[in-house]
């Protein structure tokens, strides 16, 4: 009797009232101890109200369903395609529509309903590649922030990939303390590109030195990654750098002249494609003929090959730290040592050398830099210990 008579008056009451009282019916079916042929009935008002011309009445049934377990399917399957203003409570909050629905719908939705997608608790994984996939920076964003989301590594790198130059992705991104270090790497190579291609614009660096700085800072920062990784994240960093052809002598070069050991081993073993144990031993071996040949199967010229033997030799003299920092640093006296045998080297070639005095260069100035650093907290410190002292 109650339905008959909503569905008598709902044809001519006001759009704002038919929205309350779609609300109340919607709620009533939710909460209320029905009969089956007044819940049947009242499904069926529900099921008419949906083609009700003004969105106030859908959007009040849409917020009605939407975190209930107990709505009807058919209602919120079709609310959920609806107009956003309509379809964003049950998008984002709904637990009956399944990852198929969520994967087309993401891939025909704007903006403003990939993102209501993109912060639904526990977002599986292929949802989350399709937002990565298609979805708009925003969307990114957000699937970024959900904690939620369980995104896989390639959804990660997609991501970068596709809005990787946006400021907003990378500083969501570069917080993010489980982020994989090919990941990182990537979003640093995006940077490096970005600000490289801006100054050229610009005119205010040739697009040879532009690019060359580019370079060498992405490569400062990928060893910088790599000594926060280890394990399989290292060797997830290392297949990236390969397979974006970033692992090239220079970087590996300087990652042994950083004291970074693990790199250095992790790198030869998959550009000779040897287990990692057995290049490990053979990096170990202080004669030459071993790492000469493992250098030749992993593909370097045969001119870098005393540089290599050379650093390896006074890694395997001084040790490296086990700090972060300080397996990220050029090592000035490991730099020089390499570069003052190389400059008396027939067979060192130009390139080489450029590369070394580069990288003493950078040594020196960095080590100018944390010498400037101590003497300022010196300085700060001694106050302190002359008021101990006076009292």
């Amino acid at each position: 009797m109650i339905v008959r008579q909503f569905v008598n008056w709902i044809r001519t009451a006001p759009a704002g009232e038919r929205a309350e009282a779609t609300r109340a019916l919607a709620r009533a079916w939710l909460i209320s101890d029905l009969s089956r042929d007044d819940r049947l009935a009242a499904e069926g008002a529900l099921l008419m109200q949906l083609d009700d011309p003004s969105p106030l009445v859908r959007q009040a049934m849409a917020e009605a369903f939407a975190r209930s377990t107990e709505a009807p399917a058919a209602i919120v399957q079709a609310l959920s395609t609806d107009q956003p203003s309509v379809a964003l409570p049950v998008l984002e909050y709904s637990p009956l529509l399944i990852d198929a629905d969520l994967v087309d719908i993401v891939a025909t939705g704007n903006c403003e309903v990939q993102c209501a997608v993109a912060r639904r608790i526990a977002l599986p994984a292929s949802v989350c590649a399709a937002i990565a996939e298609v979805g708009c920076a925003a969307a990114a964003l957000e699937l970024i922030e959900n904690p939620y989301a369980a995104l896989a590594p390639f959804s990660w790198d997609r991501i970068v990939e596709r809005h990787g130059h946006l400021a907003a992705i990378r500083e969501a991104l570069l917080v993010l303390d489980d982020l994989p270090a090919a990941t990182r790497a990537a979003l640093v190579a995006k940077l490096a590109e970005t600000l490289s291609q801006f100054v050229i614009a610009r005119n205010w660096l040739s697009t040879d030195r532009a690019e060359r700085i580019a370079t060498e800072a992405r490569d400062r920062s990928t060893v910088n990654i790599a000594a926060r990784s280890r394990g399989e994240d290292m060797q997830g960093l290392v297949r990236h750098l390969r397979a974006t052809s970033q692992l090239t002598a220079g970087l590996i070069l300087r990652a042994l002249l950083s004291g970074n050991l693990e790199l250095f081993n992790t790198a030869l073993a998959e550009l000779s494609e040897m287990p990692q144990a057995r290049v490990a031993a053979l990096l170990h071996d202080r004669g030459g003929a071993s790492l000469h040949a493992l250098l030749r199967r992993a593909g370097f010229p045969e001119s870098t090959f005393a540089a290599f033997q050379i650093a390896l030799e006074a890694c395997h003299e001084h040790g490296f730290a086990d700090t972060q920092d300080g397996a990220a640093r050029l090592r000035r006296r490991m730099v020089e040592r390499v570069l003052t045998h190389c400059e008396t080297d027939r067979d060192a070639t130009e390139p080489l050398l450029i590369l070394l005095r580069r990288f003493a260069t950078e040594s020196a100035r960095e080590e100018a830099r944390l010498f400037c650093d101590e003497l300022v907290a010196e300085e700060a410190i001694a106050p302190l210990y002359d008021d101990l002292i006076a009292a």
